[in-house]
């Protein structure tokens, strides 16, 4: 049975050899922003006094963090929860005590700042502090860089094989986007801090800032491409 142009097509012809080749880029660069969250706690026999303590030391932790100024982009309340504790003896739905927490997102773009921030909120009490976990900006100019050096990798390769046949490209068939994205890296990355105390540090006596390395960040790209080539003399 004679292939018919459909089923041939996609493998090339004689005159047409089909060549198909991966484009591939590995950049490793600096990171642009940090996450920390803050998760706030409060604890107490009466709930509206759990509540109050932990709306005191809610806002505590956020002006904190807005003392920072442009060094933070982003800041948002999280999960919220007053939950009580029944007593362990007894019958009955006795209240022993409330835990309150309240869980906030920090993002800065300034790792001195984060430094200073991170342990001044680490010195609050009952509060913890996670992160930081580095990352780009979704619209970071490494992505592009990324994907554009991968597509010039997967001309540079068709190129190269062509020429080992003693012959040219001639035509773009198709470019496909396998992906452009961070690659998954250990979570949480960096430094945890927790403080759960009840009596504030005196303020002669502050703990130096953190210094804090940032995590390099390892951008992939890939592509598939299909070309064209002139038949070569083989």
């Amino acid at each position: 049975m004679t292939p018919t142009t459909e089923t041939a097509a996609p493998y090339g012809t004689p005159d047409a050899p089909r060549l198909a080749v991966r484009g591939e880029a590995h950049l490793e660069v600096d990171p642009e922003i940090a996450r920390i969250g803050i998760t706030v706690a409060a604890r107490g026999k009466d709930r509206r006094e759990a509540l109050a303590d932990l709306t005191r030391r809610n806002t505590l932790a956020l002006d904190l963090v807005k003392t920072h100024g442009d060094a933070v982009e982003h800041l948002e309340t999280g999960h919220f929860s007053i939950t009580p504790e029944l007593g362990r003896h007894g019958r009955g739905e006795r209240v022993r005590t409330y835990h309150g927490h309240v869980h906030i997102t920090a993002e800065l773009n300034d790792f001195t700042a984060l430094g200073d921030l991170t342990t001044a909120l680490a010195d609050l009490d009952l509060t913890r502090v996670d992160g930081p976990w580095w990352d780009l900006r979704p619209d970071s100019p490494t992505h592009r860089a990324a994907r554009q050096q991968a597509v010039r990798e997967a001309v540079q390769r068709a190129r190269e094989y062509a020429e080992a046949l003693g012959t040219t490209l001639t035509a773009l068939l198709e470019l496909a986007d396998i992906g452009a994205e961070p690659t998954p890296l250990p979570a949480p990355g960096g430094a945890r801090f927790r403080r759960a105390a009840f009596g504030a540090a005196p303020a002669d006596d502050e703990p130096a800032p953190l210094d804090l390395e940032p995590q390099r960040q390892h951008i992939h790209a890939q592509v598939n491409a299909r070309f064209t080539m002139a038949p070569p003399q083989l």
